[in-house]
């Protein structure tokens, strides 16, 4: 394995150890986006002089922070001094921002080194990730395969060894559904531990909380979602609980799931079993299209300030409809709550099979071919949307490929704060792959 595609936490190490100088991890990212980049577009924005000065202060300096000198991207849809943070917009083709994200901040106190911005869809509101600014990302393992989105340029970059990790944001899929789709490890964590401000999903965006949406880190292990928690986690999370049962949700007559996927999540949930752990076929007692039903309804509020003013108040709904949705969303987190208190974990798929074909344009009129039937492309949110709405924390670890040689994940579902119970079913099941000519 290439040294550009080992962990964050690896990389971290050996810059403590000086087997590897900041300067030189940094060149090597920057080579090899000049080399590999091109036919997968991931990486739109580079900041390549400022990052080198701070990698050498970070060489000449005795490493203290986490990521000492870690080379990474940063996701467009986040504030970031000093580098063009454009959301995917031509609204904000020109847009510097003068100070940073407290997320992007905290991962430069931990010593990070940003050094360039991935792609993503307008306002982060496709999981095909192109816009008119910087054109379409393509998936490194199958460049005619979408790379999921929003932070689809995240996931690519993370897979293909472009950058060391990254940090993304997801409101209805959007870290989970990269990681699943490019094979890398994604935490979408509960809502409100990770700091939110300075996301640029509408002009003048990132002054206030975004309901459902949250910021969470891609990676190549689960070591690093840990280490990365950590540094931006901002309120105290408990301890993993030891994961003694499980209960698996791996189908749904609305979400239908294809044959090749739904094999390798039995694998998965067999492999948890073999080891010892106690795997039921058992999920909250609630409507599976109720609750879906609920997400859209919630994040179609949540989104409408990207949209012109006429069509933002027709989808955003009243301020009554509000109410009625968070009190039906307090009923059902406490049976979430209530399933957990005999369950440690959920694990059900991320979406509805591997990475799809790219399909562009009005996003309700697209389709997609699942064993030979057509569905709606809305599903590819059904299960995702099923975890987000709630605010639960759900990790996504690799755990295979289909016959077409596609990765997939599973999404890893815990109680409320229960982010590193997640994390630690991830390291349980999943590995990163390089994907091929990327090695």
């Amino acid at each position: 394995m290439s040294i550009f595609t080992k962990s964050a936490t690896e990389l971290a190490a050996m810059i403590r150890a000086r087997e590897v100088s900041s300067r030189e991890l940094l060149d090597g990212y920057l080579d090899r986006v000049e080399r590999l980049n091109p036919p997968i577009n991931a990486v739109i924005t580079l900041d390549a002089e400022r990052a080198r000065v701070a990698a050498g202060a970070a060489d000449a300096t005795t490493p203290t922070g986490p990521l000492h000198g870690v080379p990474t991207t940063i996701k467009d849809a986040i504030a970031t001094e000093g580098l063009r943070s454009t959301g995917g917009a031509v609204e904000l083709r020109d847009h510097v921002p003068g100070a940073d994200a407290p997320s992007v901040a905290a991962l430069k106190a931990a010593g990070a080194i940003v050094f360039g911005k991935t792609n993503l869809p307008r306002w982060s509101a496709d999981i095909e990730s192109f816009n008119e600014l910087f054109g379409t990302t393509n998936n490194p393992w199958d460049v005619t395969r979408i790379p999921g989105g929003s932070s689809g340029g995240a996931g690519a970059a993370v897979a293909a060894g472009l950058t060391s990790f990254e940090l993304g944001t997801d409101i209805g899929g959007s870290v989970r559904l990269p990681a699943h789709f490019n094979g890398v490890f994604g935490l979408k964590p509960s809502f409100g531990v990770i700091n939110q401000r300075g996301y640029l999903d509408h002009v003048d965006g990132g002054t206030i909380d975004v309901d459902i949406n949250v910021f969470g880190p891609l990676a190549r292990s689960a070591d690093d979602l840990s280490m990365l928690l950590d540094v931006l986690a901002e309120r105290p999370l408990p301890d993993a609980r030891p994961i003694e049962r499980v209960g698996v949700w791996f189908d749904h007559p609305s979400c239908a799931v294809a044959s090749d996927y739904r094999a390798l999540l039995t694998a998965a949930a067999d492999r948890l079993s073999d080891s010892g752990v106690k795997v039921e076929e058992a999920h909250p007692p609630v409507d599976f299209d109720e609750q879906v039903r609920l997400f859209s309804n919630m994040v179609l509020a949540a989104m409408s300030p990207a949209y012109p003013p006429e069509v933002a108040d027709a989808i955003s709904g009243t301020h009554h409809q509000w109410l009625r949705n968070q009190m039906e969303r307090s009923r059902l987190q406490a049976i979430w709550a209530d399933w957990f208190a005999t369950y440690d974990l959920l694990l059900c798929p991320v979406t509805a099979c591997a990475a799809p074909t790219h399909k562009q344009g009005e996003f309700a009129q697209r389709t997609l071919e699942i064993d030979g039937v057509q569905r709606s492309y809305l599903e590819l949110v059904a299960w995702t949307g099923l975890i987000g709405v709630l605010g639960l924390p759900s990790a996504v670890p690799p755990i295979g490929r289909t016959p077409d040689g596609l990765p997939v994940g599973v999404q890893c579902v815990g109680p409320f704060l229960g982010d590193r119970t997640c994390i630690a079913a991830a390291r349980l099941l999943g590995t990163y792959e390089v994907p091929p000519g990327f090695e």
